[in-house]
């Protein structure tokens, strides 16, 4: 049995060194050295995926106009919330890469996904977690699949071997930092280690057209462990993120081949796992009885996706020589960019004013047309004086003190119109691309920051 060959290779400029160094000798960095398989034995786990479902294919050059363009018939989940944030279900073939905090949900999520398709046969790898740990928490989840299998196992050599005896439809992995490859020496979680464990899943899900999907850690700076390569190598990567204190959690798209990267699912944990929130505006607005001062309501676009979303700020006087400006879920050089207009073009004098801002629900909402809120929820508080409850808003604010128009607009109206708001502020120049569409929410178009405060005060 001849010898795995693997040699060490500078991930900076691709020097090639027999052993490990600390600096490499090329470009001069530090700790850029990874162990990389240059050769394998006779007998790799992976040469039969030609064969995998009965199909064997030559690889030979091939002229583009040869190559016959079919739609993909994509697996849909149950869980619309998914089907979208993947660009409406599962491709054949896909490789996904989820990544998120330890605790909010991801093996829930996937395990709750892989037991609801119930035609199709479902292999959930497990490196982290016993066959009765797995199985509490699929009794709690309460949904009964025959086709659903279980394999913990860490070894992807020993994987590979019961993949071919099951020949699955679908493969979660949770999650790829545990598992290790026997062609190389480092320990598992190494980055040498989830490059190649990641390499053998890509071939394995392209050459036999199984989807699969990787759960992932990330480290305590938030990124994805592991080389950046991993996120190159996979077809599209989610984020699931939310705070633990939240019972809400959002899945985001970082990365798509297959569709938007700017879609959002929202969930809600529960007793019996993850559940799909199909309406969020509703729980993104508090029920609230009083008026109160410093709320506004923002109509804003997540993907293809219209919410609704409350705006939270507070003016007070400052105590120490520096006013502070706390934001949460708004960019907070946007925050004093505005704070500058106001005090500019409106001559509102926020030098000597606190400022705290928040998105209500735990959201980071990166959309600029919720800048007309945020200004209006800035002078509600300024002034001390309740917004109207049934009053929303939609549009950015230029340095200059005008509102620049938003992009899908109607969708926006639309969103307000169906949560029962009577009036909508917009942008003067929106007016040219609604065309000729009646709605019944009534619309007010205004062009200076100035403008919509007479309107409001």
């Amino acid at each position: 049995m001849s010898k795995i060959k693997t040699a060490f290779f500078c991930s900076n400029c691709g020097y090639e060194s027999p052993k490990w160094a600390g600096k490499c000798p090329s470009c001069g960095e530090w700790n850029t050295f990874v162990e990389e398989v240059i050769e394998k034995n006779g007998k790799t786990n992976n040469k039969g995926w030609k064969e995998y479902n009965g199909k064997t294919t030559d690889v030979k050059i091939i002229a583009l106009q040869e190559v016959t363009a079919s739609e993909e018939k994509r697996i849909l989940t149950p869980d619309a919330e998914l089907n979208r944030v993947l660009g409406n279900g599962i491709v054949p073939g896909s490789i996904v890469l989820i990544a998120g905090e330890p605790g909010i949900g991801k093996s829930t999520l996937f395990l709750q996904n892989g037991l609801s398709l119930q035609n199709i046969t479902t292999l959930y790898i497990s490196g982290e977690e016993s066959e009765q740990q797995i199985k509490m928490r699929a009794d709690r989840l309460g949904i009964v699949n025959d086709s659903f299998y279980l394999l913990t196992e860490t070894s992807t050599q020993v994987i590979f071997q019961e993949i071919k005896k099951l020949k699955p439809q679908l493969v979660i992995v949770d999650s790829i930092q545990t598992l290790h490859s026997p062609y190389i020496e480092s320990s598992a979680g190494s980055v040498s280690q989830i490059r190649e464990c990641a390499s053998e899943f890509q071939r394995f899900a392209k050459e036999s057209n199984t989807p699969v999907f990787l759960i992932g850690h990330i480290t305590k700076d938030g990124n994805i462990a592991g080389p950046k390569i991993l996120e190159h190598m996979v077809d599209t990567v989610l984020q699931f993120e939310g705070d633990q204190h939240y019972a809400y959690r959002i899945l985001r798209t970082l990365k798509n081949r297959f569709g938007s990267t700017s879609e959002l699912g929202i969930y809600e944990m529960t007793g019996k796992g993850m559940r799909p929130v199909s309406n969020p505006s509703e729980i993104l607005i508090t029920q609230k009885e009083e008026q109160l001062s410093g709320i506004a309501i923002a109509a804003t676009l997540e993907g293809q996706r219209p919410l609704l979303i409350e705006v939270q700020a507070l003016v007070t006087q400052s105590v120490y020589g520096t006013p502070q400006r706390t934001s949460s879920g708004f960019d907070l050089r946007r925050l004093q960019l505005l704070l500058a207009v106001l005090e500019k073009r409106g001559g509102f004098h926020f030098g000597m004013k606190d400022v705290f801002v928040n998105i209500a629900g735990g959201l980071k909402v990166e959309d600029p047309s919720i800048d007309l809120a945020m200004v209006s929820a800035l002078l509600s508080s300024y002034e001390d004086v309740p917004l109207a409850q049934h009053i929303a808003f939609a549009g950015e604010v230029g340095l200059s003190g005008e509102i620049r128009a938003v992009n899908r607009i109607e969708q926006r109206i639309a969103e307000a119109e169906k949560l029962g708001f009577e009036k909508i502020i917009i942008s003067k120049y929106n007016q040219k691309g609604l065309g000729k569409q009646s709605f019944n929410i009534e619309l007010i178009t205004m062009s200076r920051v100035d403008e919509v405060y007479k309107y409001l005060f």
